[in-house]
């Protein structure tokens, strides 16, 4: 058998094809008989199974509000923050290049001493902030040589 015969016979499944009965009736009683092992199958749960999930539910709500409480009576309250805003704004350097920095480094040293009332004991933004202090004495300097 060679391409040419194998195409061909391709061709010809194309054609369509009757079945040789009706299908619907079979398809009809099948599904109507899987409906019924469904429903058989569905019985009706008892009263102590649903007086248990009903109570399940009911102690994990409770469960969930009660920790949502504690965590809001234990949560850290809130530190007043101290008005930095006069001491930020004394320092100005007259280069409008140094203006932009001064203004990133004084908002970024209010974050840090904002998150370090937070995290008093955190190590890491304690080196931020005097990194960001470093920063502001050098863009001084700069701006006194500038001057």
């Amino acid at each position: 058998m060679n391409e040419f015969e194998w195409r061909r016979q391709l061709r010809d499944l194309r054609q369509p094809l009757a079945p040789q009965r009706d299908l619907w009736a079979s398809i009809d009683a099948a599904l109507d008989a899987a409906e019924r092992t469904q429903a058989s199958a569905r019985a009706p749960r008892p009263v102590h199974r649903r007086r248990g999930l009903v109570a399940t539910g009911l102690a994990a709500s409770l469960l969930l509000a009660g920790g949502i409480g504690w965590r809001l009576l234990h949560a850290p309250t809130a530190i007043p923050v101290a008005d930095n805003t006069a001491s930020a704004t004394r320092w100005k350097p007259s280069d409008p290049r140094l203006a932009g920095a001064a203004i990133e480094l004084d908002a970024a040293r209010m974050e840090l001493q904002l998150a370090l009332q937070q995290a008093p004991d955190s190590p890491a933004l304690q080196r931020l902030l005097d990194r960001t202090e470093q920063q502001q004495a050098q863009l001084r300097q700069l701006a006194t040589r500038a001057g």
